[in-house]
């Protein structure tokens, strides 16, 4: 019987700031996945399968406002990039292929800038970077995240299945629509639990672009393989800046992930999973070129 990814155990590993819930599949070199905003481990769950075969692939839930533990921990994008470090720490991974997508791919970044240590590549898929963070359109939510009931408000007006196809929701994420199932995962635990909205609201507050431009200056310091994969119809990361990174990492190489949007794993999982399956097990070949 093939086990699926949602059927996969979930997993806590104890850092200090608290406990991040994962689950993985597969032996191997580690693939570690770091997702965005309002979503958790489930954005992969289309990708994590075609990778288990050859890799060790690492998902967890990481407090972007979808987890079910609340962390009340630093969530600065520094913060952040702490937590992914002492994550991988706290499993002992190392030479680590760092998957990163949306706001995650973002706090990446920070990750290989001031945490390289366990690190073999890199992963960006359609992120924030520069002085996109966040993306103008929801910029609003670091206002709202400042008004006392607001995030809660917020969540509740995603309560009824439209809303969830609206620009500012979820419905320039994907060309296609996501199974209502999914959002509801991802929606229900800050509907429920004070905890989690207050990491939503520590989330938005530390977001900003001085985070991810900074980092930027230091991308030279990378050395390692990076694997630039962007969707050139991303509504809210334009594919300039995909070249962007391509050009200041000093060993990194772009690739287009066709007909989708921020969420490849969604719209193109095969796509994406040969990318990264590919990029991991020869980082020095051209994915293009693959078989």
């Amino acid at each position: 019987m093939t086990i699926t990814f949602e059927q996969s155990p979930v997993q806590e590993a104890r850092v200090p700031q608290g406990t991040i819930r994962y689950r993985e599949m597969g032996t191997g070199e580690p693939i570690l996945l770091v997702h965005g905003f309002m979503v958790n481990s489930l954005l992969w769950r289309k990708v994590v399968p075609r990778l288990a075969g050859d890799f060790r692939v690492i998902a967890p839930d990481w407090p972007m406002g979808s987890h079910e533990v609340p962390l009340g921990a630093d969530l600065t994008p520094p913060g952040f990039a702490r937590l992914v470090a002492d994550f991988m720490a706290a499993l002992d991974l190392r030479d680590v292929t760092l998957v990163g997508n949306d706001t995650g791919g973002g706090m990446c970044q920070i990750v290989v800038v001031d945490h390289p240590e366990r690190l073999g590549r890199l992963v960006l898929t359609p992120s924030d970077a520069f002085e996109n963070f966040p993306p103008p359109m929801f910029r609003p939510l670091k206002v709202v995240a400042r008004i006392p009931g607001g995030i809660r408000a917020t969540i509740a007006s995603l309560g009824p299945r439209p809303a969830r196809r609206l620009p500012m929701s979820y419905g320039w994420t994907t060309k296609r629509p996501i199974d209502d199932r999914i959002v509801d995962a991802w929606l229900a635990p800050a509907r429920r639990d004070v905890g989690i909205r207050r990491d939503i609201e520590a989330l938005l507050r530390g977001a900003h672009p001085r985070h991810t431009l900074a980092a930027a200056e230091r991308f030279g310091e990378f050395d390692k393989p990076v694997l630039i994969a962007w969707a050139p119809e991303d509504k809210f990361f334009p594919f300039e800046h995909g070249e962007r990174l391509a050009t200041l990492f000093p060993n990194a190489r772009l690739e287009r992930i066709e007909d989708s949007r921020t969420f490849v794993s969604e719209d193109q999982p095969e796509r994406t999973a040969q990318l990264i399956g590919d990029f991991a097990r020869d980082p020095a070949r051209d994915p293009a070129t693959a078989t």
